[in-house]
């Protein structure tokens, strides 16, 4: 009897720190908004030459957690498994120009847009691909799982593409691009602009873009008070010009949608 009455409180005690323990984490993460990033994704979320996390989006949610009290940890994550993390509950907001699209919305809260974006093809400066039509019969590279590939599926010319490529960031695709692997790359607006302020004499943007679109922050189904809380942070940023400010450090001008 003395044995089973030990063995309980062994139990008991047991129990007993792990709920502690479980209460410390949550505790913690109570305090401290988790955002997944791609930390390639220039310039929205990328590592500077120290391999800091550094970035539009990085700025704009570092602002949004003060405003609402609260930590922030960014967390780099393979973009293929951003809504599996998101819903796990291993992270707490996508943030890193994460488009907003239908599809999406099935399967993640979104905040009001707050930047508009297009995917648009890019070559090299030397290609004599000039237009949407000639990439028919050429090769052609994009970030996998990403609003790109959305873009290109909806548009009559995916059908005449001789191959499309997938890569785990637009990073790998530029580089295929720039070596002669690929013949174009589709590719977010606002992130081929900021790379062409560093090779200006490498890529060339088609006219013709595939699909104007806008970023929002993904929230996870379900939670409405977070999603609530980080809106009025955002607003209350639009009206006090703190989102401004980020805006004109990084793109020179306030891009910022209202």
């Amino acid at each position: 009897m003395k044995r089973i009455v030990t063995m309980m409180l062994a139990i008991a005690a047991v129990f007993s720190l792990l709920t502690a323990c479980s209460g410390k984490t949550s505790g913690a993460k109570d305090d401290t908004l988790i955002i997944g990033i791609d930390d390639k994704f220039a310039p929205m979320g990328f590592r500077d030459e120290n391999n800091k996390i550094v970035g539009f989006d990085i700025d704009l949610a570092k602002a949004a957690a003060k405003k609402m009290g609260k930590k922030v940890e960014f967390q780099p994550i393979d973009w293929k498994t951003k809504e599996s993390e998101l819903s796990s509950g291993r992270i707490d907001l996508i943030w890193n120009g994460y488009t907003i699209t239908d599809d999406r919305k099935k399967k993640v809260l979104f905040t009001k847009p707050y930047l508009k974006n297009a995917q648009v093809v890019v070559t090299r400066t030397d290609s004599k691909v000039t237009k949407l039509s000639d990439l028919e019969g050429k090769v052609v590279g994009l970030q996998s799982l990403s609003s790109a590939s959305d873009a290109l599926d909806a548009n009559p010319i995916k059908s005449k593409i001789k191959t499309v490529t997938e890569f785990k960031d637009n990073v790998l695709a530029l580089n295929d691009l720039k070596s002669g692997r690929l013949d174009a790359v589709v590719i977010d607006e606002v992130v081929i602009n900021y790379y062409m302020t560093k090779e200006k004499d490498t890529f060339k943007i088609l006219d013709e873009s595939l699909a104007p679109e806008e970023y929002g922050v993904g929230v996870k189904k379900g939670n409405e008070e977070l999603l609530k809380n980080l809106q009025k942070a955002l607003d209350d940023m639009n009206a006090d010009g703190t989102a401004s400010k980020i805006s004109t450090k990084w793109f020179g001008e306030n891009k910022i949608l209202k």
